[in-house]
């Protein structure tokens, strides 16, 4: 699906997507009108979703980082819960995930008591949730969301 001209500017955009084409082009070795049909062909075919700033929460006030597994009461395979919990401005990651709980989710919050007004008033009005359990991270080695686009063996 990909060679590595096509992994090589995937690494490149996730480091910075605002790297100019001219300079993904001097690193893979092709002329800037290659890279941008390369880099338009990645998008059309949904490889490259989009382009975002990473923006530190701390300077925005939501230095804490929790992550809350959640007991619904859905029946297997409903989204139900899921998709409610996803329209939460707090919540920036929802998985369904396999064991006791059903769902995983990632959130940012001021600190504890704005954790617990969100999971007592954004988490409490959504009736399906049987329990939850919360760990709140205290320190965060690496956080990233670029994958590793190397040649598999």
């Amino acid at each position: 699906m990909f060679d590595a001209i096509d992994r090589k500017i995937l690494a490149l955009l996730q480091t910075d997507a605002r790297t100019s084409n001219t300079e993904i082009a001097k690193q893979v070795d092709l002329v800037p009108s290659a890279v941008l049909e390369r880099i338009r062909r990645l998008e059309k075919k949904g490889v490259i979703e989009g382009y975002t700033a990473r923006v530190n929460p701390k300077t925005l006030g939501l230095g804490l980082a929790a992550y809350v597994s959640v007991r619904a009461q859905d029946r297997v395979g409903s989204q139900e819960t899921a998709k409610q919990l996803a329209k939460l401005p707090e919540v920036l990651e929802v998985h369904n995930i396999a064991g006791i709980d059903c769902i995983l989710v990632k959130l940012r919050a001021a600190d504890t008591e704005d954790l617990a007004r969100v999971l007592r008033e954004s988490f409490g009005r959504i009736h399906s949730i049987k329990s939850t359990r919360t760990t709140v991270v205290l320190e965060t080695v690496k956080e990233t969301s670029a994958l590793p686009v190397k040649e598999r063996s």
